[in-house]
C-alpha cells in the first residue's frame, strides 16, 4: 500500500471514529477532506515530504499546521499520536462495521450504547431478533437493508476463484472495447497477474468523456449495487458477487497507472526503492526525474527507464523477477498457443457429459493435435469408474472415432486411482494397452501422509503423470498431507511428470510448487480435468499457473507434438524392461 493510500485510510478511519464518539463536526470534516486530498494527490506524498519538508506540506491547499504535523509524525514513526489515541477508544471491530453500507457512525453508536453491539456477530444478532428495529430512528425496512448489506459485506471479504471471475471480465472487456468513447482499456490487479483467487476487479480506461463512461458503467446490466459514482471513478457490485472499480485516467499516465494498479504491492515497493536510488520517482501518474516526467504513457517505459526487460504481469510478485529483468534472464514464458493438447479429460463413459465424438470435434475446433480421455478407474465407483470390460469397450470406440476422423486425435487414457497401499486400480497388463496414464488420489484418511502412496505409484512404468497432487479444492479443502519436495524429486528422477490441474477450483499444483518443479527438473503436464465440453477452456487457467511458476514451453509435455509425446513415453517405458 502506498503512503498516499495508507495516510488517506488513517485519516478516514480517524474521522469515522470521531463521528462514532460524537466529536466536533468541523474536525471530522477536516479529516475527511485531507483523506480525499491524499487519495488524489499527484505524486508520492512521502517523496514530496522528503524533498520539501514540513513547510512544503503546509503549502498544500487543504493541509493546515495540525494536519501537517500529524503527517510528519507518520513519515518519521509510521503513525501519529491522535490516530493511536482514538484507535484505543474505538476498536477495529467497530471501524470494520462502518464499512457496511447503511451502518453509519450514529446508527452504530446507538446500537453500541443501547444494545451492547461490539462486533459484527452482535450486530447480526440484534438485527435479526428485532431489538435493532425497536430503536428510535430505525424501522423494518432499514434493518432489512442492513442485513442485506451485512450479507454482501461478508461475500466481498472473500476472495473468489479466478475461473468464476473470468466470465464477468470477458463481458466487461467486450463492452468497453466496443465503446467508441474509450480509446484504451485494461483490467489490473490480481486478475491481470492471474492469481488463483481475486478480491475485486480493477479496471483502467482512457476517455475524454469520463463522466458519461462512469454513468453508463454504474448502470450496466448485472450491476446489483452502486457503491460510488464520480466523474473519473465508479465502483459497483456485479452479480451480487464481486466489487468492480473503474478509473478513467489521462492518456499520458495510462501506462504508469496500469503498472501501479496491477501490483503486486511487494513488486511495486521493490521497483520504487530501486528507482529512488537512481533519483527517479515512480507513481501511478508517471516516472519523474529532477521534476521532469520521463515516462508514463506506456507501461513498458516504466521498466525501460530502469534498464529492465519488460516484466509480464504474472511474474510481478517480488520473487526474483526484478533481478532477472535487470540481468536479462527473464524466462520466455509458455503461452496458450504452445499447447498441443489436453492431457486430462473425462467422457460420458465415467462422470463426464460429452461423447467421445463430441470431445474429438471440439478438440479439433480448438486446434489441438490430441486429447487424452482419462475416465475414472473402477475404485471411483461414485464417479461411475470403469470396470476393465467397460474400459476396453471405450478404447474400441476411441479407435472408431479416430478412424472416422482420419487422425489419432483421442488418446486412450485413464485417471487411475492410487490405492491406500500405493498400488494402482488397474493391473499392468491393462495399463500397457493405454496411450496415457494419469494416477491420482481421491480418497484418504484424516491426517494421512500420502507421500508413500504417490512415490510407489511413480515406480509403475506405465504412469505418466500424477494428477492434482495435493488434493486441494480452493473453495472447500486444503487437501491431504504430502511431501511435495520428495515427490517432485522422484518425478524428476523417473522421467515422469506432475500435473497442473486447470480446473478452476483446483489449480493444483499451484504456482509456487510449479516453480519448484522446474528447479528440480520435474516435467509438467496441464490437464483441464474437463467433465463438460464447456470446461475445456480452463486449459487457459492452467497455463496461467505455469506462467506464474516461471515455466517455459520446454518444461510442459503438452507442448510436444503427438509423435514426440508418444515417442518419449515409449522410450521411458523401455527403460523399465
Amino acid at each position: 500500500m502506498s503512503d498516499n493510500k495508507r495516510l488517506a485510510d488513517m485519516f478516514h478511519e480517524l474521522a469515522d471514529a470521531l463521528e462514532f464518539l460524537g466529536e466536533n463536526f468541523f474536525k471530522i470534516a477536516a479529516y475527511r477532506k485531507v483523506s480525499r486530498l491524499l487519495e488524489s494527490f499527484p505524486g508520492d506524498i512521502r517523496e514530496y515530504y522528503e524533498k520539501n519538508g514540513y513547510d512544503g506540506l503546509v503549502k498544500i491547499p487543504g493541509i493546515g499546521e495540525n494536519i501537517a504535523k500529524k503527517m510528519e509524525d507518520y513519515f518519521k514513526t509510521g503513525s501519529f499520536k491522535k490516530y493511536d489515541e482514538i484507535k484505543k477508544k474505538v476498536p477495529d471491530t467497530i471501524l470494520k462495521m462502518l464499512n457496511i453500507q447503511g451502518v453509519g457512525p450514529k446508527t452504530l453508536r446507538i446500537a453500541y450504547d443501547k444494545l451492547g453491539v461490539r462486533d459484527l456477530s452482535d450486530l447480526v444478532e440484534v438485527a435479526t431478533d428485532g431489538r435493532l428495529q425497536a430503536l428510535r430512528g430505525m424501522g423494518k425496512k432499514k434493518v432489512e437493508n442492513i442485513l442485506k448489506s451485512i450479507e454482501l459485506f461478508g461475500k466481498l471479504q472473500e476472495r473468489i476463484p479466478i475461473g468464476l471471475v473470468y466470465p464477468i471480465v470477458k463481458r466487461l472487456r467486450k463492452i468497453f472495447l466496443s465503446d467508441k468513447r474509450v480509446s484504451e482499456f485494461e483490467v489490473c490487479g490480481s486478475f491481470r497477474r492471474k492469481k488463483e483467487t481475486v478480491g475485486d476487479i480493477d479496471i483502467l480506461c482512457i476517455s475524454d468523456r469520463s463522466g458519461e463512461v462512469i454513468r453508463d458503467f454504474v448502470n450496466l446490466e448485472g450491476v446489483t449495487r452502486v457503491l460510488a459514482e464520480g466523474e473519473t471513478k465508479g465502483s459497483v457490485v456485479m452479480e451480487n458477487m464481486i466489487q468492480v472499480d473503474l478509473r478513467v485516467v489521462d492518456a499520458e499516465s495510462f501506462g504508469a497507472a496500469l503498472q501501479y494498479f496491477t501490483g503486486s504491492k511487494e513488486h511495486n515497493v521493490h521497483l520504487r526503492t530501486l528507482a529512488r536510488k537512481r533519483n527517479i520517482r515512480i507513481s501511478e501518474y508517471g516516472a519523474f526525474k529532477n521534476g521532469k516526467k520521463i515516462a508514463g504513457r506506456n507501461e513498458n517505459e516504466i521498466y525501460e527507464i530502469m534498464g529492465m526487460d519488460y516484466i509480464p504481469p504474472c511474474l510481478r510478485e517480488d520473487r526474483g523477477e526484478i533481478e532477472a529483468a535487470l540481468s536479462g534472464n527473464l524466462p520466455r514464458l509458455i503461452k496458450l498457443e504452445d499447447i498441443k493438447g489436453d492431457l486430462h479429460v473425462h467422457s460420458l463413459y465415467s462422470d463426464g457429459t460429452a461423447s467421445l465424438q463430441q470431445i474429438a470435434v471440439k478438440a479439433m475446433e480448438m486446434g489441438y493435435d490430441y486429447v487424452a480421455v482419462c475416465d475414472h478407474s473402477k475404485a471411483a465407483y461414485y464417479a461411475n469408474g470403469l470396470r476393465i470390460d467397460r474400459l476396453k469397450e471405450r478404447n474400441r470406440e476411441i479407435d472408431n472415432v479416430n478412424e472416422e476422423l482420419g487422425k489419432k486425435i483421442l488418446l486412450k487414457g485413464t485417471e487411475v486411482d492410487i490405492l491406500p497401499d500405493g498400488s494402482l486400480d488397474y493391473p499392468d497388463e491393462v495399463l500397457a494397452e493405454l496411450d496415457f496414464v494419469v494416477a491420482s488420489i481421491h480418497r484418504w484418511k484424516k491426517q494421512e501422509d500420502t507421500t508413500h502412496r504417490i512415490l510407489k505409484a511413480l515406480e509403475n512404468p506405465y504412469v505418466d503423470t500424477i494428477a492434482h497432487p495435493t488434493g486441494r479444492l480452493i473453495s472447500k479443502r486444503q487437501g491431504y498431507m504430502v511431501d511435495l519436495d520428495k515427490v517432485l524429486q522422484r518425478v524428476s528422477e523417473t522421467g515422469k511428470a506432475i500435473e497442473i490441474n486447470a480446473y478452476y477450483d483446483r489449480l493444483d499444483l499451484n504456482d509456487i510448487w510449479a516453480k519448484r518443479a522446474k528447479e528440480l527438473g520435474a516435467r509438467i503436464t496441464i490437464g483441464s480435468d474437463s467433465h463438460q465440453i464447456e470446461q475445456l477452456w480452463m486449459m487457459e487457467l492452467g497455463v496461467f499457473v505455469a506462467r506464474r511458476g516461471w515455466l517455459e514451453a520446454q518444461h510442459v509435455l503438452n507442448t510436444l507434438t503427438l509423435a514426440e509425446l508418444l515417442k518419449r513415453r515409449a522410450e521411458r517405458i523401455r527403460q523399465y524392461s
